[in-house]
């Protein structure tokens, strides 16, 4: 395929069945392989669609610099976006995310600004520094957590592929949330083109909105290891109503599902493509839906190799000779 460039090949991405760790279960489950898209994430649908409806509406111009808070993901797409479209890029993180994501934000020309893990209301959270930055330097805020461009590239893209690719009978969809977005625009498209399916919140432990979607659910606010999604207030972009159920998964169950995705289904992913997987393979076993899960696989593996769950140092043999 020939294309202009390479934000023509964001999108379109397969689906995979989990043959090898769904085996036996009474629905097959499908891995939405969002870490094929050109920059690694599903991010990369989020980056472009922000980047065009700014354009659009005529408040971003080439040579503006963009800033965005991010837990990396979103960098990354903005920064292959701004690369094309002609802006610079600065991103605000908190330091809780891998170092692997600072330097492939650096690496692509992004100028890196770190924070402390801080809460949502604390003018030191990540989210509140980028504000502050737009205003002080007359950066562009491109705004993931609120614009409404979020939800709509997934209501337009994301969702219609996964319907294309297997029909209406989706039987769940299962997804994290960091803004969001993903979720919300998806659920909205099988609303309505596959009313039967089932979507599903995969919330880490220690987030706040498994609860926010099912008051039976604690109501725990705690720190956790997972990166990009959970949080312990709801995105203005989340709608809770698309959202039927949630299931909560432990840093733990996480990071061992993504190795096995690794090692077993030859699925290059990060962390929360673990979480998601855990959440859809309960939803599958429980038999309470008729047609396939389909697992949002977020990210890649390359962002965390640095951290403790991925680096691990396999025992080598020397031969001589």
């Amino acid at each position: 395929m020939l294309a202009t460039n390479i934000l023509d090949r964001i999108g379109n991405t397969p689906l995979v069945r989990l043959d090898h760790i769904a085996r036996g279960l009474p629905v097959p489950v499908y891995g939405k392989c969002e870490f094929l898209n050109p920059g690694g994430s599903v991010k990369d649908r989020l980056a472009l669609a922000l980047v065009s409806d700014a354009e659009q509406r005529g408040v971003l111009r080439p040579g503006m610099t963009l800033v965005e808070a991010t837990a990396g993901n979103t960098g990354v797409g903005l920064a292959l976006v701004a690369s094309i479209r002609g802006y610079r890029l600065a991103c605000v993180m908190p330091e809780k995310m891998s170092v692997d994501k600072r330097a492939s934000l650096a690496a692509l020309g992004a100028e890196v600004i770190i924070t402390t893990n801080a809460p949502p209301h604390d003018p030191r959270n990540f989210r509140q520094v980028a504000a502050r930055l737009a205003v002080e330097h007359g950066w562009f805020l491109t705004d993931q957590f609120g614009s409404p461009a979020n939800a709509h590239i997934h209501e337009q893209t994301t969702g219609p592929e996964i319907v294309a690719q297997l029909g209406a009978q989706v039987g769940a969809f299962v997804c994290g949330a960091g803004t969001g977005g993903t979720i919300t625009g998806v659920g909205r498209h099988l609303k309505t083109h596959a009313p039967s399916a089932t979507i599903v919140l995969a919330d880490p432990i220690g987030s706040r909105l498994a609860h926010l979607v099912d008051a039976s659910h604690p109501d725990h606010d705690a720190s956790y290891r997972v990166e990009g999604i959970g949080g312990s207030e709801p995105p203005a972009v989340l709608d809770l109503s698309v959202i039927d159920g949630a299931e909560r998964v432990s840093d733990e169950e996480s990071f061992a599902m993504a190795i096995r995705l690794i090692r077993e289904e030859g699925l290059l992913v990060g962390g929360s493509s673990g979480t998601a997987v855990v959440a859809a393979l309960r939803v599958a076993g429980r038999g309470a839906v008729s047609g396939p899960v389909v697992a949002l696989l977020a990210d890649s593996w390359d962002r965390y190799f640095s951290t403790p769950w991925l680096n691990v140092v396999a025992p080598c043999r020397t031969i001589d000779g």
